[in-house]
């Protein structure tokens, strides 16, 4: 479905702005940026802010007119922050994601954003089947174009994006502990805390029952295991 979705800008004023798109297109994994009669197109700005998101700048289709940019699209969104003297469909990123999946994945789908200063148009939202809203500050409302298209892309890419599985450190490296060694320490833990005489003979189990609380919380592997118990071994081999 993303390679199927298109951004289309109309009309921006500034090229720094279309290459800050293409960066946060490029997070996203959209490909697809049609420019409506920019004002400056191709620039240097655009590049430089597209930081290494130059390909979608080259393959950038540029318009005459939003009508030329749509015409072979089956459903349109138009992105304003405007309130409109007549009503459009109206939805948020989260629920256009939700209309997506109703379609066929091959759907051309176009998402139109407009001008910096004054969005889209009366008769440019008439091309658009849905008005997208992106929920904010009411008393400061006017996203900046980038950041609005990098909102949207955001959501489509958690419907829609394949994302691969995150390793942070070595998590997941080795086996959770067992219910049979987590017994077997805490019957260790039991015996050194006796040992260094830190349990109290009337409240050993309730402690005990506290400290089995902490550690099933915490979901130890069987390497942070084998640490506590080389502690606990080294607390009793110190204390005799």
């Amino acid at each position: 479905m993303l390679s199927n979705i298109r951004i289309v800008l109309v009309e921006t004023s500034h090229p720094g702005n279309i290459g800050g798109v293409a960066r946060a297109m490029k997070n996203m994994a959209l490909s697809q940026l049609y420019l409506v009669t920019p004002k400056i197109f191709p620039s240097a700005d655009a590049t430089a802010r597209a930081a290494g998101a130059d390909e979608l700048l080259s393959k950038a289709v540029v318009c005459e007119s939003l009508a030329e940019a749509v015409r072979d699209c089956t459903v349109v969104f138009g992105a304003s922050a405007r309130s409109r003297t007549i009503s459009w469909p109206e939805v948020e990123p989260r629920a256009c994601t939700h209309i997506l999946r109703t379609l066929a994945s091959d759907t051309s789908v176009a998402i139109v954003f407009g001008r910096e200063n004054s969005g889209l148009k009366n008769h440019e939202l008439d091309l658009c089947h849905y008005l997208l809203r992106i929920p904010c500050n009411a008393a400061f409302s006017s996203l900046n174009l980038a950041a609005a298209v990098q909102v949207v892309g955001y959501e489509l890419f958690l419907a829609f994006g394949e994302q691969a599985p995150v390793n942070i450190g070595d998590a997941g490296a080795d086996p959770l502990a067992t219910v049979e060694q987590m017994d077997s320490f805490y019957t260790h833990l039991h015996e050194t805390i006796a040992d260094i005489g830190f349990l109290h003979p009337d409240k050993s189990k309730s402690i005990m029952r506290r400290l089995r609380r902490i550690f099933n919380r915490i979901h130890l592997d069987s390497k942070e295991l084998d640490i506590l118990r080389g502690i606990l071994r080294f607390s009793q081999n110190h204390n005799k």
